[in-house]
C-alpha cells in the first residue's frame, strides 16, 4: 500500500512518524554496537551504516514520488515550520558544516570561526530581508522571483546563470564529501566513491522533487545531529570534561596551548605532501594585526551575504503554508543549526587533544612511528591517500611536522583517533553522508528546477505540458549530478574552499538584485540585469586573477588582502555600483509594479503572484 506523504492526516502524524524513525535508527545503532562486541568486522559495520541510511532516504524518495507540479517544485506549500526548519537545517548543514568545518578549526583555530559566525549570522539577513517576502511573492524559484519582479526574459536568464554557477560549485563540495565517506566506509578509491554518493543523492531528489527532498532532509537532520553529538559527548566524558562539552571545553583549549609550544607548533612547517596539509600549516591569530582582523571580518561578510543569496536555501521558504510560517521556519532553522555549530569548536578541541596529549592513551605525537603506523585507523586513511606519516629526520619518533592529513577527514576520523568503538565511526560516516546528501539534494533540485521551469518552460517552450516539464527536470538532475561528480573527482580544491567560492558567486550576482527587488521600488529591469552580469563577471575575473597571478589577466597581489575565499567582496561591490548606476539611466518601473512592491512588504495577507507563475 502506497503511503501518501501529504494531506491533513499525514501532517498531524508527523511527530509520531519521525519519532518512530528516530527510535528505529537508534535501535539499528544499538544492534551494530552489539554485533561489534560479538566480532562483526569494522568494515562490515561501516558498510551497513552507510547502506542502511541511504536505503531509508531512497525509500522516502520513492514514497514521495509525484507528477504534480506544485508538489515537485515547492512540496505543496504545506510544510509546518518546525519540520521546514529541520529540512532547511539539513539543507544548510552540508558536508562543509559536518565534515570540514571542525577540521578547519582543528587546523587553524580561531580564524576558521569566521565560517561559523558568517553562516549563522547569514540567517539574520534571510529572516529580515528575504524569506517572508519571497514566500509572499509566491514564485517557485529565485529566478522566477527576479524574472517576475523585473520582467523580461534576459533578467530571468541571467538569474539562472548565476544560480547554476554558484550551485554547481557548491554541489561539487558535497559530492566530494560523499566520496570521502564512501571511500573510507567501503574501502574504495575516492574517484569511485563520488559516483556511489551521487547515486544515493539522485534517488532522493529525482522521483519526488521538493516534496521528496523535504521529507528526506528531515530524516537526514535527525541522523546528522545524533551522529555529531554522540562522539562529542563521549570524548568529553572520557577525557574528564563532563557530559556538556559545549560549556566545558575551555580547559582543553588551555591544555592544547600549553602543549603546542613544546611540540613546535607555530614554527615554519617542513615541505608538505602535495595536496595535503600539515598540522603546523595554519596557526595564525587573526587578532594579531589589522590585516588579519580585516580578513576575518571580510570572510564573515562573505559567508553572511552568501547565505542570504543562496538559491537552494531561499527556495525552502517557498514551501511554507503562510508568510508568518516562513518567519517561524527561519527561527527554527537557526535553532537546529545552532545545535551543531555550537558543538563544532568543542569537537575540534577534543580531537586535537586526543592526538597530542601524552597523558592520553590515544596520543600519537611523540610515539614510535612504527607503532603509529600499526594503528588500524592510520592504515585505513593512508590507503585512500588522505593521510601520510613521513619520518623527516630519521629518528623513528613521530613529530608533529611529520604527520600530514587532509583536514576534511578530521570529523570522520575522530572516533578512531579517540579510541571509541568502531560503531561510532559508522554513525559519524552515516551523519556525514546525510549532511552532504541533504545539501546536494537541494542544490541539484535548485539547478534542475531553474533550468526546467525558468529556462525551458518560461523562455523556450511556455506551452510545454506538465509531464514534459518534470521529465526535463529529472534528465537535468542526472546530467548536472554526473558533471558535479566528474569535477569533484578532480579534487581541484578542498570542501571549505569550494563552499566559499559558491557563496562568493551567489552574493556577487544575486544579493542586490534580490534585496533591492524587495526594498527599492525604483529598481528596474536594466539595473537588475547589470547588477547580475557585472557582479558575476567581475567576481569571476577576480577569482581567476588572484589564483593565477602570472597570467596576462592576473594581479600580483590580492587587493586589500581579499584572496580567493573573499572575492565576493569585489563582485558584490561591482554589482551594487552597476545596478544603481544603470537603474538611474532608465525610467522607473510602472505604477502597477511599484504598488506590487508596496503590498509585498506588508508582513501578512495573500500571496501576490501565486502558483501560476
Amino acid at each position: 500500500m502506497k503511503m501518501q506523504w501529504e494531506g491533513e492526516s499525514f501532517m498531524q502524524n508527523l511527530p509520531k512518524l519521525y519519532g518512530l524513525y528516530t527510535g528505529g535508527f537508534l535501535a539499528f545503532f544499538a544492534l551494530m554496537a552489539v554485533l561489534e562486541q560479538l566480532g562483526l568486522p569494522a568494515n562490515v559495520i561501516g558498510i551497513l551504516f552507510v547502506m542502511f541510511t541511504i536505503g531509508i532516504y531512497a525509500f522516502i524518495g520513492i514514497l514521495s514520488r509525484t507528477m504534480a507540479v506544485e508538489a515537485y517544485y515547492v512540496a505543496g506549500r504545506s510544510v509546518p515550520p518546525v519540520f521546514n526548519g529541520m529540512a532547511t537545517a539539513a539543507d544548510w548543514m552540508s558536508g562543509a558544516s559536518f565534515v570540514a568545518m571542525a577540521g578547519g578549526v582543528f587546523m587553524a583555530g580561531y580564524s576558521y570561526m569566521a565560517f561559523i559566525v558568517g553562516w549563522t549570522g547569514g540567517y539574520i539577513l534571510v529572516a529580515t530581508l528575504m524569506a517572508p517576502y519571497l514566500r509572499k511573492f509566491g514564485c517557485y524559484t529565485v529566478p522566477d522571483f527576479i524574472g517576475t519582479r523585473y520582467g523580461g526574459k534576459m533578467t530571468r536568464f541571467a538569474a539562472v546563470v548565476v544560480l547554476v554557477v554558484a550551485s554547481f560549485t557548491y554541489v561539487t563540495a558535497q559530492i566530494t564529501a560523499t566520496g570521502t565517506i564512501a571511500a573510507r566506509a567501503l574501502l574504495i578509491p575516492f574517484e569511485v566513491g563520488v559516483w556511489f554518493g551521487l547515486a544515493g543523492i539522485l534517488v532522493c531528489s529525482m522521483l519526488g522533487g521538493m516534496r521528496a527532498v523535504t521529507w528526506t532532509q528531515v530524516a537526514q537532520y535527525i541522523v546528522l545531529i545524533v551522529a555529531y553529538l554522540i562522539p562529542l559527548v563521549w570524548m568529553s566524558v572520557v577525557q574528564g570534561f563532563g557530559p556538556i562539552p559545549q560549556f566545558t571545553y575551555g580547559p582543553a583549549v588551555e591544555r592544547i596551548m600549553e602543549l603546542e609550544p613544546i611540540l613546535g607548533v607555530g614554527t615554519p612547517p617542513l615541505e608538505a605532501v602535495p595536496g595535503l596539509s600539515a598540522l603546523t600549516a595554519l596557526h595564525a591569530d587573526p587578532a594579531a594585526g589589522i590585516m588579519a582582523a580585516w580578513q576575518f571580518v571580510t570572510l564573515v561578510a562573505c559567508m553572511m551575504i552568501g547565505t542570504a543569496s543562496l538559491p537552494h536555501i531561499l527556495m525552502r521558504y517557498f514551501t511554507t503554508p503562510t508568510v508568518r510560517d516562513a518567519r517561524n521556519s527561519v527561527a527554527w532553522s537557526l535553532f537546529f543549526i545552532f545545535l551543531l555549530y555550537f558543538s563544532a569548536p568543542a569537537l575540534a578541541t577534543f580531537s586535537k587533544l586526543s592526538m597530542i596529549d601524552p597523558t592520553l592513551p590515544t596520543a600519537i605525537i611523540g610515539q614510535p612511528i612504527e607503532a603509529v603506523m600499526a594503528l588500524s585507523w592510520i592504515q585505513n586513511w593512508s590507503e585512500i591517500g588522505l593521510l601520510r606519516v613521513i619520518d623527516q629526520n630519521g629518528d623513528g619518533i613521530l613529530q608533529i611536522n611529520e604527520f600530514f592529513l587532509n583536514p576534511d577527514i578530521i570529523v570522520l576520523a575522530t572516533p578512531e583517533m579517540a579510541g571509541l568503538p568502531y560503531v561510532i565511526s559508522g554513525l559519524v560516516a552515516a551523519g556525514g553522508m546525510a549532511a552532504a546528501m541533504s545539501t546536494a539534494d537541494g542544490l541539484l533540485l535548485a539547478m534542475a528546477n531553474a533550468l526546467s521551469h525558468d529556462l525551458y518552460y518560461k523562455i523556450i517552450d511556455p506551452k510545454a505540458e506538465t509531464r514534459k516539464r518534470l521529465l526535463t527536470s529529472r534528465i537535468l538532475l542526472l546530467g548536472i549530478g554526473a558533471a558535479g561528480a566528474l569535477v569533484a573527482s578532480m579534487q581541484l580544491t578542498g570542501i571549505l574552499g569550494a563552499v566559499a567560492w559558491a557563496f562568493c558567486f551567489a552574493m556577487s550576482g544575486l544579493f542586490f538584485p534580490l534585496v533591492l527587488g524587495v526594498w527599492w521600488k525604483r529598481a528596474n529591469r536594466q539595473g537588475a540585469l547589470a547588477g547580475m552580469v557585472v557582479g558575476l563577471f567581475v567576481g569571476w575575473w577576480y577569482l581567476l586573477a588572484v589564483r593565477n597571478p602570472d597570467a596576462w589577466y592576473g594581479i600580483a597581489a590580492p587587493w586589500l588582502g581579499l584572496n580567493d575565499l573573499r572575492f565576493g567582496i569585489v563582485g558584490i561591490t561591482a554589482s551594487l555600483v552597476a545596478m544603481v548606476a544603470v537603474t538611474y539611466m532608465f525610467p522607473a518601473p510602472d505604477q502597477e509594479t511599484q504598488d506590487m512592491i508596496d503590498e509585498l512588504r506588508i508582513p501578512s495577507g495573500k500571496t501576490i503572484i501565486g502558483a501560476t507563475s
